[in-house]
């Protein structure tokens, strides 16, 4: 069986690689993820009619292809991917979750020590597992909207825009 058409290339390149020696923020981490979602949404856009044109039983919209490829995006980033793939995408993977969660650490600190920290550290105290999951869920949300519109900003059609 092969991967789905979102999952035989996921650009997430620039996540595996981002710096966090240097301040990583809310912001940082923003940035990095819509340039990788912006990039899958070209490289969907770019070979959708290729693809389908080699298998013909593939079925699904560009539309579809796109927001599943959004769900993976969302997946990853909270820590809930379940694609393991092959032994070197796997490894990928684990890779893109630790580099996850050191920039998550970096934004738990940021965000608990603060004026608002008090309210927050009550909140992610769940957190200290190091996997802060509660922080990736509230960061997902916040940022969501942000991260479809950098994904969808090559795809023909008016489906994504008014």
């Amino acid at each position: 069986a092969c991967a789905p058409f979102r999952r035989v290339h996921l650009c997430h390149h620039n996540l595996e690689t981002i710096e966090t020696t240097s301040t990583t923020s809310t912001d940082t981490l923003l940035a990095e993820v819509c340039y990788a979602a912006k990039e899958e949404g070209a490289s969907i856009s770019g070979r959708y009619r290729q693809y389908v044109a080699e298998y013909k039983d593939y079925g699904s919209t560009i539309c579809t292809v796109l927001a599943r490829s959004f769900a993976d995006i969302g997946d990853i980033v909270r820590g809930k991917d379940l694609f393991l793939g092959n032994t070197y995408e796997s490894a990928q993977r684990k890779q893109l979750d630790d580099k996850l969660k050191e920039i998550f650490a970096k934004i738990h600190k940021e965000v608990t020590s603060d004026k608002n920290g008090e309210a927050l550290k009550t909140r992610y105290q769940d957190d200290a597992k190091k996997k802060f999951y509660r922080l990736r869920e509230d960061w997902w949300e916040a940022n969501r909207e942000t991260v479809w519109k950098a994904l969808t900003c090559d795809a023909d059609g008016s489906y994504f825009r008014p």
